[in-house]
């Protein structure tokens, strides 16, 4: 059985994708920085006839990266698809960032996809059987956007790493590939409307609607929209898909 490591697994689009692995036959080790939104997923899953088990540490955290892996190992026998989905956003202009603010944005956003990726090769490697690493990037990562600068930057910066592990890992079997939402019905983007609304003059919920009409489609994109993507991208059906950023968005940014 394969089994999935899904960080940042406790809510919105994490926990879809964690939901559809498991629905999908994958064993699914879900993390997140909080410890009982992972477990109330993992509670889910089990709930629903999968198998599931909960690893805790902080993505920023390299050795805890590592030890989530173990972790998986030790709870189902390999790690064959890693999910790096932990992130977070903040709206600010590029004039007023702080040194904290760019620190904590890349420690989340940066290194934490690059510990995944580390930790998941290794043992992918190890096992020998190949792998498929999964990276959470944006439209955001295809385009900068304003007072998301820095947000930007981290989401262009998981489109580089994507392309080169990918050339690195594919001797090796492993895909890497990353998926790019854009105006998701989130908490995280509760945060971005409510920030926004700062510089807009604009109402709690306003700032979403406003964006939202770039969407063709016409509908604010759900978590379960990412997870099926995520589920293609840990199949067999993309086995032959690497080092590729994929927009999936609505038809805001087309590429």
């Amino acid at each position: 059985m394969s089994t999935a490591v899904v960080t940042g697994g406790g809510r919105g689009i994490g926990r879809a994708i964690a939901l559809r692995l498991a629905s999908d036959g994958h064993a699914v080790a879900v993390n997140d920085v909080d410890k009982a939104t992972a477990e109330a997923v993992t509670a889910e899953i089990a709930e629903a006839g999968g198998r599931a088990a909960t690893v805790a540490g902080d993505v920023t955290d390299r050795d805890a990266v590592f030890g989530m892996v173990e972790s998986a190992v030790a709870a189902f026998g390999s790690v064959d698809v890693m999910v790096a989905n932990a992130g977070i956003a903040q709206v600010k202009t590029l004039r007023e960032l702080t040194a904290a603010d760019l620190q904590r944005m890349f420690e989340v956003n940066v290194f934490g996809v690059v510990w995944c990726l580390q930790a998941a090769a290794e043992q992918m490697i190890a096992q020998g059987t190949g792998g498929k690493i999964i990276s959470a990037a944006s439209i955001a990562g295809h385009s900068g956007f304003d007072r998301l600068g820095h947000y930007s930057a981290t989401k262009f910066g998981v489109r580089a790493l994507t392309q080169a592990a990918a050339k690195e890992l594919a001797p090796h079997g492993i895909t890497v590939n990353a998926y790019c939402p854009g105006i998701v019905d989130t908490a995280m983007w509760e945060l971005i409307d409510d920030q926004l609304g700062g510089y807009l003059g604009t109402a709690k919920g306003e700032a979403m609607k406003q964006y939202s009409q770039l969407i063709t489609l016409g509908r604010v994109q759900t978590p379960e929209d990412v997870a099926g993507l995520v589920s293609y991208l840990a199949g067999p059906d993309s086995n032959y898909m690497t080092g590729q950023s994929v927009v999936i968005d609505g038809g805001i940014v087309m590429v």
